[in-house]
C-alpha cells in the first residue's frame, strides 16, 4: 500500500513541478489559439478548461489505462515504475508539446507537424502510419465494448448487431461539430472515469486487499521479459502515441495556450492515476500475477474488469464496470476516427465545413474499420500498441526539432530528445523480437534497438552543437 500511495504522491508532484517545467521550456504566451481565431463551428470550438480538460482525458484513456494497466500488471509492481515515471518524463511531455505545437500551427495533426519539423518524406510516412494507427484504435475500441454487451444480452442480440449499432454512432459523432456530442456528453464519461478509479481505491482499502511493494522483481507468468515487452503492454498509461492524435483535436479547442499545462499535461497524469489503480486492484484482487494472468487468458480483459469491480464494489461496481467498459471505449473510438478524417482531410485539401465532404471520408473509413473488426483482438492489440508507442517516439522527435528551431535555450530540447531516443529503442526492440515481428533473438533484437537509439540520439547532439554554434556566432 505505501508503494500505491507514493506512486500517486509522485504523479501529483510530476504535474506540479514538471509539469511547469515543461510549461516553461515550450513558453506559453497570449496569441490568439485556432479556437478564437478561426472558429469554424465544426472543430476549431471554444471550450471551457474544465471541459476540455475531461474531453482530453476521455479521448486518450478509454480503456486503454484499464487493460493496458492489467496487462501490463502481469510483470508485477515493477510495473509501477514505468506508469509513474514514463508518464511524468514522457507521456506527459510528449502530449503537452503535441498539444502546443498544434495549437501554433492551427491545429495541424501530427502528420502535417511531423512534415514542417522532420522533412516532407515523414509527412508521408506520418499520414499513412497516423491513419493506419488510428484504424486500429477505432477497431480495437469497437470490438471489445461490443464483446460484453453481446454477454449483457444472451440468446438476443450478438456481437456482430453491436458492432454494427457502435459504428452507426461512430458515423454520427465523426460527422457532427464537436461541441454537439463529444462537448456536451463526454465531460460526464470522463467524470465516471474518475469515479470508476476512485472506487476501486476505496474496495481496496474496505475490502482489506494487499498491494504487492515495488520491487524489480519479473514476475510475469509466462516470463515474458520486461524489456520492451511492458513498455510495450502498457501503453496509454504511461505514454502514447495515440495522443498525439487527439492532442490536435483539443488544441484546436483551448482558447489560451496557458490552459495546455492543465489540458494536456493534466489529463496524461489523470490517465496515468487511473493505469495505475487498476494496475494495483488488479494484482490485490487476483492476489498474484499468475492468477491475473490466467483471469485475463480465460475472461479476456473486459470480464477481468467486470469481475474486478463486482467483486471490490457488488451491483455498484457492475454499473461502473459496464459504463466503463462499454462506454469508454467507444469515445475513444469515435474520437480515433474523427482524427482520421482531419488528418484525410488535410491530405486530401477537402474543406470539412461541407458534410457531404465530411461523409466522402467518413464513410470509406469505418468501412475498412467494419472489416478489421474479424480480426482476432488480441492480435489487434499487440500492433496497436507497437504503432501507438512508434508514433509516440517519432512525434517525441518532432517536439524535439520544434524546440531546436524556435527555443533560444537550445540544451531544453533534451526535455523531449531523452524520452525520445528510449522510446526509439523499445519500439525498434520489441518488433524485432515479438511474435508479430521478425521474431529475432534477443542477441540480436537488443544491440539493434541500442543502436537505433545510440544512432538517432548522436545525431540530435550533432544538431545541437550546430544550432549552439550558430547563436555563439549570431551574437558575435
Amino acid at each position: 500500500m505505501i508503494s500505491l500511495i507514493s506512486a500517486l504522491a509522485v504523479l501529483l508532484i510530476g504535474f506540479l513541478f514538471y509539469g511547469k517545467l515543461t510549461e516553461r521550456v515550450f513558453s506559453p504566451d497570449d496569441r490568439e489559439t485556432p479556437a478564437i481565431r478561426i472558429n469554424d463551428g465544426v472543430d476549431c470550438v471554444p471550450m471551457k478548461t474544465w471541459k476540455a480538460f475531461l474531453v482530453q482525458l476521455l479521448n486518450i484513456a478509454g480503456t486503454g489505462p484499464i487493460f493496458g494497466a492489467l496487462m501490463g500488471a502481469c510483470f508485477g509492481p515493477i510495473v509501477f515504475l514505468w506508469i509513474i515515471f514514463g508518464a511524468v518524463l514522457g507521456g506527459a511531455v510528449h502530449d503537452y508539446m503535441t498539444g502546443m505545437i498544434s495549437s501554433r500551427h492551427d491545429g495541424k495533426s501530427i502528420a502535417e507537424l511531423s512534415g514542417i519539423y522532420l522533412g516532407s518524406a515523414a509527412k508521408w510516412i506520418m499520414r499513412v502510419f497516423s491513419v493506419v494507427l488510428l484504424l486500429l484504435t477505432g477497431t480495437v475500441f469497437v470490438n471489445s465494448p461490443a464483446a460484453l454487451l453481446a454477454r449483457l444480452t444472451p440468446g438476443a442480440l450478438n456481437t456482430t448487431f453491436w458492432i454494427v449499432v457502435i459504428l452507426v454512432y461512430y458515423i454520427i459523432a465523426t460527422l457532427v461539430p464537436i461541441d454537439k456530442v463529444i462537448g456536451k456528453i463526454y465531460p460526464v464519461f470522463g467524470i465516471i472515469l474518475i469515479v470508476m478509479a476512485v472506487s476501486i481505491v476505496v474496495g481496496i482499502f474496505v475490502g482489506g486487499y494487499t498491494i504487492p511493494e515495488i520491487s524489480l522483481q519479473n514476475l510475469h507468468p509466462n516470463n515474458l521479459p520486461v524489456w520492451p515487452f511492458m513498455f510495450i503492454t502498457v501503453a496509454c498509461g504511461a505514454i502514447s502515441g495515440f495522443h498525439a492524435t487527439q492532442s490536435p483535436m483539443i488544441a484546436k479547442c483551448i482558447t489560451s495556450e496557458k490552459e495546455g499545462r492543465k489540458v494536456f499535461y493534466g489529463a496524461m497524469i489523470a490517465e496515468s492515476v487511473i493505469a495505475l489503480v487498476w494496475a494495483a486492484g488488479g494484482v490485490a484482487f487476483y492476489g498474484t500475477t499468475q492468477l491475473l494472468g490466467s483471469a485475463l487468458s480465460d475472461m479476456g480483459q473486459s470480464g477481468v474488469v467486470y469481475d474486478i469491480s463486482t467483486g471490490m464494489l457488488g451491483t455498484v461496481g457492475g454499473i461502473l464496470a459496464v459504463v466503463g467498459v462499454v462506454v469508454c471505449p467507444i469515445t475513444s473510438g469515435d474520437t480515433a476516427f474523427r482524427s482520421a478524417r482531419l488528418i484525410l482531410a488535410e491530405w486530401t485539401k477537402l474543406d470539412q465545413k461541407a458534410i457531404k465532404n465530411r461523409l466522402i471520408i467518413t464513410i470509406p473509413l469505418l468501412g475498412m474499420g467494419a472489416l478489421l473488426t474479424q480480426l482476432d483482438f488480441n492480435v489487434l492489440w499487440r500492433y496497436f500498441s507497437w504503432s501507438n508507442q512508434t508514433l509516440a517516439m517519432v512525434s517525441l522527435w518532432v517536439a524535439t526539432s520544434y524546440l531546436l528551431k524556435t527555443n533560444k535555450n537550445k540544451l531544453s530540447s533534451l526535455l523531449t530528445a531523452l524520452p525520445a531516443s528510449f522510446m526509439s529503442a523499445v519500439s525498434l526492440t520489441y518488433i524485432l523480437l515479438a511474435d508479430e515481428g521478425f521474431r529475432l533473438s534477443k542477441t540480436i533484437a537488443y544491440p539493434c534497438g541500442a543502436v537505433f537509439a545510440a544512432v538517432l540520439l548522436g545525431i540530435y547532439l550533432c544538431f545541437l552543437l550546430k544550432h549552439k554554434n550558430v547563436n555563439e556566432v549570431n551574437k558575435l
